[in-house]
């Protein structure tokens, strides 16, 4: 599957990703209003805005981009009916030619795991029918569990030609209080690193492996190190935009064919309409004006 996402993203030469992670702060209130008065102040109103918010996104974006990324808490935060908007999101993305990563962070043992792996990514025997649950192209995995969290995504990635981006080191601000802690004077991101290369040689697609890593745009220096130590390992990168991350700390993440690494941006695209150098757009016109920014911002550096 990885080697999918090198191939859209040199057809686009975007290395990018949407993230669909609506609020409802983000829907315009036109959007909302129609979904209130027929539906009520109901999570079912919620779904069906989110649903069409989303489309208009994808339907502005999609000959731009690459992949979208979902982040699937936005959609929980609403029952069955945030979950619909999901799934129908990740459809109507798919029927749009992208490539889906479904952001979901999940992580069990055994069963449990292999559960998690065919519900995002995988196909599931219903009385020897196979069906598809989410049927994301790819679905991100925490590793705290180790090997025996993770071996089972890994078989479903090889058994549907699928991917995986393992939480390595992540964006956020407190991310150092267990990441960055010494083991015998090593860090732990830089350990969990081997061990998803370890991990990433069973499924390998092409130079690349299907195991891909999660490092975020806000730590520049560490991403050099890692991207060093994980030559053969995608990166989804997180940070850029909203969370402060520049195209110059991006950098690192790539190797020298400019290639490595696919960059999320979600509020900077979605609610760029809220933006003042946006802001005489609609808000597909505002993301599609985003995205051709983000483009060019990015390319500029590699």
């Amino acid at each position: 599957m990885i080697a999918k996402l090198i191939e859209k993203i040199k057809q686009t030469n975007a290395p990018i990703c949407v993230g669909l992670d609506p609020l409802i702060s983000h829907i315009p209130n036109y959007i909302l209003d129609e979904k209130i008065k027929k539906y009520g102040k109901t999570t079912k109103a919620i779904g069906e805005a989110f649903f069409e918010f989303n489309k208009e996104i994808i339907d502005k974006t999609y000959d731009l981009i690459p992949s979208v990324k979902p982040q699937i808490a936005m959609y929980e935060e609403f029952g069955i009916e945030g979950m619909i908007a999901y799934q129908k999101s990740v459809e109507y993305a798919k029927e749009k030619g992208l490539l889906v990563i479904g952001d979901a962070k999940r992580g069990d043992i055994g069963s449990t795991s292999l559960a998690y792996a065919k519900a995002h990514i995988g196909v599931s025997d219903v009385l020897g029918e196979k069906i598809v649950g989410f049927d994301t192209d790819f679905v991100t995995v925490n590793p705290y569990l180790g090997t025996d969290g993770v071996k089972p995504f890994i078989d479903v990635c090889n058994s549907e030609n699928k991917g995986i981006f393992v939480l390595v080191k992540t964006s956020n601000p407190s991310s150092g209080e267990f990441q960055d802690q010494l083991i015998d004077g090593t860090p732990l991101y830089e350990l969990v690193a081997k061990k998803t290369c370890e991990w990433g040689a069973m499924s390998m697609d092409g130079n690349y492996s299907n195991v891909g890593a999660v490092v975020g745009a806000t730590y520049p220096k560490m991403s050099a190190i890692l991207r060093e130590k994980m030559p053969n390992t995608f990166f989804l990168v997180p940070g850029y935009g909203a969370q402060g991350g520049t195209a110059e700390d991006l950098k690192p993440c790539f190797n020298k064919d400019g290639l490595g690494a696919v960059v999320n941006s979600s509020r900077g695209i979605i609610a760029a309409y809220k933006q003042e150098k946006y802001s005489s757009l609609e808000f597909g016109d505002a993301a599609r004006a985003a995205v051709k920014d983000m483009i060019v911002d990015i390319n500029r550096v590699l």
